[in-house]
């Protein structure tokens, strides 16, 4: 993750940064609950989230679930990779979000209890 939210961390003074963290989760969460990018609530049920669907677990306590963020974002990027017959579309591969966008949906889901 080249421009991660770690990235932004250490570039950023202290005062500021917790407003650029703020705006980069909302921005994530904006982009998983578009319909038209992320579209993660058709599958997923996430706090806040209004009309999900049922087919993927529940997005929460992902840290839990995923011991590496990275390894979230391989998921993400490519869902078939770890099961072939998976419904999740490989959001990267398929050019569905760009990497910055896909970086800002990690964070997101990294930071949900």
């Amino acid at each position: 993750m080249k421009s991660g939210l770690i990235g932004l961390i250490l570039l950023l003074p202290c005062a500021g940064m917790a407003d650029v963290v703020k705006q980069r989760l909302g921005e994530g969460k904006q982009i998983a609950f578009d319909r038209n990018k992320g579209n993660c609530l058709a599958c997923h049920v996430i706090a806040d989230g209004e009309s999900p669907g049922n087919i993927g677990p529940a997005l929460a306590a992902v840290p839990g679930r995923f011991k590496e963020k990275q390894r979230l974002r391989e998921q993400i990027w490519d869902a078939t990779r770890f099961n072939p017959e998976t419904s999740m579309p490989p959001f990267g591969k398929n050019h569905i979000l760009d990497a910055e966008e896909i970086d800002k949906v990690v964070d997101y889901l990294w930071s949900l209890e």
